[in-house]
């Protein structure tokens, strides 16, 4: 038996357990926390109402987050003791302090970074570089990300997939075909996504109903944008608990997504998910849709623009690739994801606990 046996783990992320929270970060911890053995002690940020499942767990502590000092007053329970595991590190002045003393003090915590973005010269910059060239073990959410770090910051890094959540994405067992079919954007917007890509094909396509769901900076720009292309076949939907995004996915023809950077959208797959075919850009490779079996993945905006053509001409082409992308997502299983990052945090402990040991023979042996 090791000392892992014996003592719990003690994890802390600097990550949102709100229930309402559904930045692709925060899902991705909140999914896997849920389900960690009790051997790991969780500690999370919180703004609002924790995620009941989170709350439910009886070794996870939630710190509320403020609108100042949140550094000062959350560090002392980084470092008193410091846990075994900083888990998902951001880009924050809290995980910046953290870096620092964590080198400074040499502290046994393990640093387990999980980048979720391909990496480029203007990606791999500041504290995302620096979370992987310090971190214990680095890991990627696709392989194309993970190809990225390596090729880019010159680290090994592994892969581990997101999951997607049965209780929300599921697929309907008898789809019902819309009499005008429903093209359905997801996502924030920002300039990245490119929501005003979607107003764009909308005013191209006015016999064909469009619904965007999420909110951001360019929101105002993309409603101004439908009212001057006279685009009375726009939606816009605002922010959408999970249970209402399963359901606008559930009754639309095709999932279109015209973002550029990207590393492996949840979106994608939770769309798959709910048996719906997919349009996107092929820019950030991602794994969650096969080119022409599940979905399309375009080079150009030409290109995504003939894609949903395709698409909404051809309803035996969108049930063949909805269906398979049914199918293909049950491999994202977020019970055997967990399993996964369980088996990663028991491997980094011991393997910082058995390296800080050498170190300290090292010394006294000096």
């Amino acid at each position: 038996m090791t000392n892992l046996d014996h003592h719990p783990i003690r994890v802390f992320t600097p990550s949102y357990a709100d229930a309402e929270n559904s930045n692709a970060q925060n899902l991705t911890v909140k999914e896997i926390v849920a389900r960690l053995p009790e051997e790991f002690h969780v500690t999370m940020l919180c703004e609002g109402d924790p995620d009941p499942r989170l709350h439910a767990r009886r070794h996870t502590r939630f710190f509320r987050w403020s609108a100042h000092g949140n550094t000062l007053r959350l560090l002392p329970h980084c470092l008193l003791p410091p846990p075994d595991i900083y888990f998902f590190p951001r880009t924050g002045p809290l995980d910046r302090v953290f870096f620092d003393l964590k080198k400074r003090l040499r502290l046994k915590t393990a640093l387990i970074s999980y980048i979720v973005t391909v990496m480029n010269e203007t990606t791999a910059t500041g504290m995302i570089a620096r979370s992987v060239h310090e971190g214990d073990v680095v890991f990627g959410n696709s392989r194309r990300v993970s190809d990225s770090i390596r090729q880019v910051l010159g680290v090994g890094a592994g892969v581990i997939y997101d999951g997607v959540d049965r209780r929300f994405y599921f697929p309907l067992l008898k789809k019902t075909e819309n009499k005008i079919p429903i093209v359905l954007y997801a996502g924030s917007f920002q300039p990245d996504k490119r929501a005003e890509f979607v107003i764009h094909e909308a005013a191209r396509l006015p016999h064909i109903n469009f619904r965007l769901a999420g909110k951001g900076e360019t929101e105002k720009h993309c409603r101004h944008l439908a009212r001057q292309s006279g685009c009375s076949n726009v939606a816009f939907l605002g922010h959408l608990s999970f249970q209402r995004l399963g359901e606008e996915m559930r009754n639309a023809d095709v999932f279109f997504f015209p973002s550029i950077v990207e590393g492996n959208p949840q979106v994608l797959l939770q769309a798959s998910a709910c048996g719906l075919p997919c349009a996107a850009m092929n820019f950030y490779h991602t794994d969650y849709v096969v080119h022409e079996k599940t979905g399309f993945l375009a080079g150009s905006d030409a290109e995504l623009s003939a894609c949903l053509n395709r698409l909404l001409a051809d309803a035996d082409l969108r049930r063949s690739f909805g269906a398979a992308a049914a199918d293909r997502v049950l491999q994202f299983n977020w019970d055997d994801i967990a399993r996964q990052w369980a088996d990663v945090f028991r491997h980094a402990v011991e393997k910082r606990r058995v390296c800080m040991g050498s170190r300290h023979l090292r010394q006294e042996a000096s």
